[in-house]
Parts: structure tokens; sequence; C-alpha cells
């Protein structure tokens, strides 16, 4: 078995619980509240009201299962998912999912770079091509110049830009009782617009990029504090699989209790109003500033800047991880430009397509369709082939998914099969 060991590692420190607990699963939970995935969420919301609420309880589970099997690959092997998967299946067929993967990002990239830069102009004034621009820079300044310790930290302190929707929600008039009840009622409906709607929210919630970026990102962790993989010392397992379910399960319920509010938002404000389209997560704030008011939708507008610039890295970086492990370069946010100009190459570029994509005449919205076709159409085999690498004794030794976590893992990917089906058929 073929593990990479660290130089001057050292026993894992007790640090304080919370402190340690809040890593790569807060993360990677509020970065899947992408500009995007707003825009996903607050069309459903406009079109339908409350009707869809309930998705986000539906799907949490299955979040939390097979992000945290991901996580759980990379803290054992101290390997990301595409280099563990390069060791199982033929390097072509990985390499063919890995550029799948960074063409959908791509899209994903373009409609929340394109959607930032409309809300920075909201806010402020002027060009919002010029503010997309200027954003999508910052985000590469940021990856290439910060060390990754204290980029993780400013990663950590991003996700308060999250509370914009929460905020936003109070300052609305929210018809509770009927709220709760759509949550916890789901509501089963045949037409096509609706059953298209539901695929959206799934695909939204359970994304590509979000299993490669926290599996690497456990790897990039584990050679901060100079920890060795699992493999190299299964006496740590019970203490790290404890702080990852639960920082994954924090992350995933951070992500979810968020798009219910701009779900909720959406219902209220625009559908009440008779807004049933919206075309970009600006387009929403835009829309809910006549009707709810200008501190709603500046708010809404913050909250797309602030999520932007936390997505925008983990979209790039997500590609640039894959790739480099299928390449099998020098990779990780931890080096310096020097030391991985390859893997730092990938993410300038896969943001500067995003950026120029989103300058082009291309509806968002279809950008977005497109983007979940493909991120539908790799998630499914790329869920069987972690499941697979996270129970097979060759690639994790003794410490196997098993239990809760195996069971979780198989049928969030048995529900994305049926997402995917749907997709196709409706």
């Amino acid at each position: 078995m073929n593990i990479r060991r660290r130089r001057g590692t050292q026993p894992a420190s007790d640090r304080t619980p919370l402190r340690a607990t809040l890593g790569a699963g807060l993360v990677t939970g509020a970065a899947d509240d992408d500009p995007s995935g707003i825009a996903t969420y607050s069309q459903a919301g406009a079109q339908f009201g409350l009707a869809t609420l309930w998705t986000v309880w539906f799907t949490l589970p299955l979040m939390v299962g097979i992000q945290a099997v991901c996580a759980h690959v990379g803290r054992v092997t101290g390997r990301g998912l595409a280099a563990n998967m390069g060791r199982v299946f033929p390097r072509p067929l990985t390499a063919a999912v890995v550029v799948l993967l960074l063409v959908a990002n791509v899209f994903n990239l373009a409609a929340d770079i394109g959607a930032m830069g409309k809300a920075a102009g909201m806010l402020l004034g002027g060009n919002g091509a010029s503010y997309a621009l200027a954003l999508a820079g910052l985000s590469v300044a940021l990856e290439v110049a910060v060390p990754f310790a204290r980029y993780a930290r400013v990663l950590k302190l991003m996700t308060i830009s999250l509370f914009a929707y929460v905020l936003t929600a109070a300052v609305v008039r929210v018809p509770w009782a009927s709220a709760l009840r759509h949550l916890a009622l789901p509501t089963l409906r045949l037409d096509r617009a609706y059953l298209v709607t539901v695929v959206a929210m799934f695909g939204t919630t359970i994304s590509p990029y979000m299993f490669f970026w926290q599996a690497a990102q456990e790897v990039e962790e584990e050679e901060q504090a100079q920890e060795e993989p699992l493999l190299l010392q299964p006496g740590e397992a019970p203490r790290s699989f404890h702080r990852i379910d639960l920082d994954t399960a924090i992350g995933m319920a951070f992500s979810n209790l968020v798009g219910f509010f701009v779900v909720l938002v959406a219902a209220v404000v625009l559908h009440g109003h008779g807004v049933d389209s919206v075309r970009s997560a600006a387009d929403a704030a835009q829309a809910l500033r006549p009707l709810a008011g200008p501190l709603a939708g500046a708010v809404f507008a913050t909250g797309i800047v602030g999520t932007g610039l936390l997505a925008i890295p983990v979209l790039a970086g997500s590609g640039a991880y894959a790739l480099a492990e299928v390449g099998r370069w020098s990779y990780g946010l931890d080096h310096r430009f020097g030391e991985a100009k390859l893997f730092y190459l990938i993410i300038a570029l896969a943001t500067a397509a995003g950026t120029l994509l989103s300058l082009s005449p291309v509806e968002p919205m279809r950008m977005l369709f497109w983007a979940a076709v493909l991120n539908g159409v790799v998630s499914v085999p790329l869920m069987a082939a972690t499941m697979v690498l996270a129970t097979r004794t060759r690639v994790m030794g003794t410490l196997v998914v098993k239990g809760w976590l195996r069971a979780a893992g198989w049928l969030a990917t048995a529900a994305m099969a049926v997402v995917v089906v749907a997709m196709f058929l409706g």
C-alpha cells in the first residue's frame, strides 16, 4: 500500500474542540450556497412559493453522508479523490471524469462571477462587468499569494456572509405557520415544471466539486497539522472521524438552513407579488428592492458578493486538485507558486474562462442549466466510484466506511441516480 509519509510529523494535539471541528466541512457547505445555488433557490421560491421547502431537510442526510465519505477517504489515505481513483480505476476513465468536472465548474464560475458583478453594481453603482473582473482577479490573487493556513481562516470568516439571507427574512413578513407546514410535509406534484425544479434543487445541493474540495482540504489540513494519514496511525481514527462527521454535519446543516431562508424570502416576497421568474441571483436581489424595501435588496445582494468570493476558490480549486492529482503534478494551497505552477495555473485559467463566459451574451440561467446537466452526468458515477474507494480495503485498510455512513453514502448515490434519470426524462 503506497502511502505518503509526512516529514517531521507530530502526534495530533488536543486542540480546542469547536475550533478544531469547524474546517473543511463548514467551508464546503457554505460554498454550496454560491450565487448559482441562490439563483436556483430563488427561482424555486418565486415559481412555486413554499411548495419546495421540504427539499432542504430531505437532502440534508444525503449531503452529510456522501461528503463525510469523501472526507474520510482524504484523511485516511492522505490523498485526494482523483489520486485514489487513479490507483483503482483506469487513468483514462478518471481523466475523463475530471475533464467533465472542470467544464461544469467553468459554467458554474461564469454564473457566479456574473451574478457577483451585477450585485456589486447594484450596491455600489457602476459597471457590473468591471466588478466581475475585479472580484475574480481578487480571488485568484488571494489563492496564490496567501498561505493556506491563513487563507483557510479567511474562507471560514467569509461564511458569515451567508447570514445575509437570514437577515433578509427578518425584514419581511413571513407566514411562519404555513412555512413550517410546507417544510415538514412534502408537496407532491406531477407537473413537469415542478419536477424539473425539484431536480434542480437536488442538483445544486449535491455537486461533484464539493466532493473533490472537501477530500483535498482534509489532506491540506492534515499536512498543516503535521499529521500522518490515518492508515499510518489508525489509533487516531476515532477522534478524527468524530471531528470530520461533526464538521460535515454542521457545514451541510448551515448550507441547507441558508437554502431554506432563500426559498422562503423568494416565496413570500416574489411569488407573493406575482413575480414567478428570476434569471439570476442578482435579478432576485434587484426584484426584492421595490417589493420588500431597499434594505432587503441590499442585504441579499451583499450575500451574493460574499458567498461568491467563498465559492470561486472552491470551484476553481476543486478542479485544480483533481487535474493535478491525475497528472501527478505538485499541488496544494500550502505550496508557493514556484512549487506548484501548473496547479495554480489551472486555478487561474478556470477562473479566467468563467469570467469571460460571464461577460458573453449567454443567459445566466442557460449556463446554470448546462452546469446542472454536466454535474448530473458526472455525479452518479463519481459517487459510486467514491463509495467503492471508501469500502475497499486496498485503499482504506481496516478503516473502510461502515455502518450508518456506508448506508448514507449508498443512499445518496441511489437518490442522485433517480434525480438524474428524472432530469433526462422530464
